[in-house]
């Protein structure tokens, strides 16, 4: 289950990315601006997210503290319609460019979601290692995982869903499908033999 839930955060946070292009769009254009703005506030997320779950994680890991970890960026994709657009209009009204403006609408939008989603791979990495042995494998399965949990959300969004489903809808049913996934994990125990 650990491995699947990894596979769909990879998915999300991809396919999130995508739609922040439309979310941004009708004020900021579809410009280079906007989607290196896009890029570089969706790594830096998953940056600061790898960093803090790793450190996290070296703190009494649990499923439970995993699942808490995944219904936080939940919660914000499920509310998203009520502020995304909200926000993004007030940051264009400030006119702050060309530049700054898409910038500062992504860092408000997308940046926090991304820090806990970017969470979930360490921490699951710290749950499932129980062999120094087989440590790098484990490793290796989980990042493999999520990036091709990425590379779907990525294809799966740009090729088919936004054609089918509006850019709101699609966003609260990834917060929905988090919801649903962390659930388990608030009753799940996770244990292994750790080996020395």
């Amino acid at each position: 289950m650990i491995r699947a839930i990894v596979f769909i955060c990879g998915a999300v946070v991809m396919s999130f990315e995508i739609l922040g292009s439309r979310v941004l769009a009708p004020n900021f254009g579809n410009s280079v601006f906007v989607w290196g703005s896009l890029i570089s506030v969706f790594l830096g997320g998953l940056s600061a997210g790898y960093y803090l779950g790793g450190k996290v994680a070296d703190v009494n890991p649990s499923a439970k503290k995993l699942g808490l970890i995944i219904i936080a960026p939940a919660v914000l994709l499920v509310t998203f319609p009520l502020y995304g657009a909200p926000v993004s209009d007030w940051v264009f009204m400030k006119d702050l460019g060309l530049r700054l403006s898409p910038l500062l609408a992504s860092m408000l939008l997308f940046f926090i979601p991304s820090v806990f989603l970017g969470a979930v791979s360490p921490y699951t990495v710290k749950l499932l290692i129980c062999s120094l042995h087989t440590s790098g494998r484990t490793v290796g399965t989980l990042y493999a995982l999520s990036t091709l949990g990425s590379i779907v959300g990525t294809l799966l969004t740009s090729f088919y869903l936004i054609t089918i489903a509006g850019v709101k809808f699609l966003i609260m049913a990834q917060g929905v499908l988090l919801i649903l996934i962390s659930i388990p994990l608030l009753f799940m125990k996770l244990q292994c033999k750790r080996e020395e």
